[in-house]
Order: C-alpha cells, then sequence, then structure tokens
C-alpha cells in the first residue's frame, strides 16, 4: 500500500513484524503522512493515530493513520463510494 506496509516474517508459530517496506512512490508516502498530520482533532482517524501514539510512539503513529488513510482512499476509488471519516455522533 504505497510503501507504507510493515514487514511480516512468519514461520510456523514466530510471527517477526519489521520496519515499514518503503516500496512504492515516496511522494505518496510524504502527501499521506502530510495529510494525516493536517487531520482535525475529533476525525475518526486522529482518534486512532491518538491511541496508537499513546501505545508505540509519534512516528509509528503517524505511519500507522497514514496505511489506514490509504487503504479507505483505495477502497474509495474500487467501490466508487466514499466511507465517512468524521466520528460517530451518539444519540443522548
Amino acid at each position: 500500500m504505497g510503501g507504507i506496509d510493515p514487514r511480516h516474517h512468519e514461520s510456523d508459530t514466530l510471527v517477526r513484524r519489521g520496519h515499514i517496506t518503503k516500496q512504492g512512490s515516496p511522494l505518496v508516502r510524504w502527501a499521506a503522512v502530510e495529510a494525516i498530520q493536517h487531520q482535525p482533532t475529533g476525525t475518526k482517524i486522529s482518534l486512532d493515530r491518538a491511541r496508537i501514539e499513546a501505545r508505540r510512539g509519534k512516528n509509528i503513529a503517524k505511519v500507522a493513520a497514514a496505511r489506514k488513510l490509504l487503504t479507505l482512499v483505495y477502497y474509495g476509488l474500487r467501490d466508487e463510494h466514499i466511507r465517512v471519516l468524521a466520528q460517530q455522533r451518539t444519540a443522548a
């Protein structure tokens, strides 16, 4: 997915995940990370980024959120239907 896939080595029960592969366009990777950094607070993707950041760190969270954004873009182009990124409101 645009060079931000984590490397994955698996053998029987042992799974090792590595750094991102960096295959694909550096410009797409840059644009995805820039888009994530300019997301308004309160959106679903920015809340996901904050949750990952608390656990794994700032840079890993940016890349994870950028991958999620590119996945949504891919499915939007494929299905010709844009999924909503806005946070779902609950009725009180």
